[in-house]
């Protein structure tokens, strides 16, 4: 190979590293502010996606994740407690998501954060091996995420993670 032939093959090399680190940097920290309301422009993009697939308002509602050692709760909670309609539809959501969930379908949380999502495709690969329980509480509904393998839990828990970034303020380390 002549020197100008490795010199661009060089080139292209750093050039596709450089693009996939900034990539992975901006899927980490969601940079690039938006504004006044502090959120990123990765939040919002988030958001807006999220509204084309969960039926309930984000603005009414909070999302808990709380990781466990084998696993994780998902609280989707109405910010008013008595808000009948948001704790009807979060209900209705949740109940679908962990059909689809047990059997390996994570579509939605795909459509709106990303293919590349962390631990979605740990998740996806290994769903028969993880238990996913719904359950109503007053407020809203519950998923609980079981599994025996140590691997599939820290894959739950850098899903957690990442939803909890993508979400913003209404999302937040449950209880």
């Amino acid at each position: 190979m002549n020197i100008g032939k490795r010199r661009l093959l060089t080139a292209g090399i750093s050039t596709a590293c450089i693009a996939a680190a900034l990539a992975a940097a901006f899927w980490i920290d969601g940079s690039q502010q938006d504004g006044s309301d502090g959120r990123t422009n990765r939040q919002e993009a988030v958001a807006e996606r999220g509204r084309s697939v969960m039926p309930f308002d984000l603005e009414e509602t909070t999302h808990h994740f709380t990781p466990t050692d084998t696993g994780g709760v998902q609280d989707v909670v109405a910010d008013q407690p008595d808000d009948e309609k948001q704790i009807a539809l979060i209900r209705t959501h949740l109940k679908q998501e962990a059909k689809a969930f047990g059997e390996g379908d994570f579509g939605d949380p795909a459509q709106i954060h990303g293919d590349s999502m962390p631990g979605l495709a740990a998740l996806e690969e290994g769903y028969e091996r993880i238990e996913v329980r719904y359950g109503e509480r007053s407020d809203g509904a519950t998923l609980t995420y079981t599994t025996d393998e140590p691997a599939l839990a820290d894959a739950l828990h850098d899903w957690f993670e990442a939803q909890l970034s993508d979400h913003g303020d209404h999302a937040e380390t449950g209880h």
